[in-house]
């Protein structure tokens, strides 16, 4: 994947990391999952389309709602290791399917809800608006939802943003301030805003954790050459050395909720 705005142009591949994604990525609290419940997202019966599921984080955290899942990512590699997982915890309410959020192929009308996490900024915003809009039954939810490090908040995190941009320069996920809302023009004409939420947490990692965490991220397991993504990791594996666990890091989580505007 290449976009302009996003770590200067160069090419990442999340599914270069699947292996690391599938270990240390379900680093989501279990407050947000409770938080969606109550939202009305992830209830028993409905029908919700996680995009760019990646290893299936979200789905199969829900999974004992008694909601039925689809994981779809662009990745195959993502999706395979993402449905290892899930006959591992022999879920039997999660189904994967290989396509980009754009143009997923299902049938108009078909889900309750549709969700996206930390990932729509990915997508091409209006494509994808489009088709979410178009697969969502009437007055069923859209989720965008994302969690952020916050290193200007936390030393351990500012820490591995400065040592990640030593060897890619070029990353743009550095630097996170807190969110602040702002009603997008791809929802225009489509959605109706439903909930906005945020709120801070701090959560508790291993160093072996961490480190897994951030090899899989975009900066560094998904572009970097093996060789680099390596001495990347000798480096911060010792660099974390100096610190007690558990790291407890600090994190913002933001949850937007669209309404559908579709008559039935």
């Amino acid at each position: 994947m290449q976009i302009d705005t996003i770590d200067s142009g160069n090419a990442f591949d999340f599914g270069k990391t699947s292996e690391n994604y599938a270990k240390y990525r379900d680093i989501y609290p279990q407050s947000l999952y409770e938080k969606l419940a109550l939202l009305g997202v992830g209830r028993q019966g409905q029908q919700i389309l996680d995009l760019g599921s990646g290893t299936a984080v979200l789905p199969v955290n829900m999974a004992h709602t008694g909601a039925q899942f689809t994981a779809t990512d662009i990745s195959d590699n993502q999706i395979r290791c993402g449905a290892q997982l899930v006959r591992e915890k022999e879920l039997t309410n999660i189904r994967f399917h290989v396509c980009a959020a754009e143009d997923t192929g299902f049938a108009e009308s078909t889900f309750d809800a549709v969700t996206a996490v930390q990932c729509f900024q990915y997508f091409h915003a209006e494509k994808a608006a489009a088709e979410i809009y178009r697969v969502l039954k009437p007055g069923g939810l859209f989720g965008k939802i994302f969690m952020d490090w916050l290193p200007r908040e936390d030393a351990v995190i500012a820490e591995m943003e400065r040592l990640v941009l030593r060897y890619n320069p070029g990353w743009s996920g550095a630097g996170f301030d807190k969110f602040r809302y702002r009603y997008p023009d791809w929802a225009e004409g489509r959605f109706q805003i439903d909930t906005v939420h945020s709120y801070n947490v701090t959560l508790p990692f291993t160093r072996e954790a961490w480190l897994g965490r951030v090899l899989s991220c975009r900066g560094v397991g998904a572009c970097l050459p093996p060789a680099q993504t390596a001495a990347f990791a000798e480096e911060y594996r010792a660099l974390l050395e100096k610190y007690a666990e558990p790291l407890r890091l600090q994190h913002q989580i933001h949850i937007e909720l669209y309404r559908s505007e579709k008559k039935a």
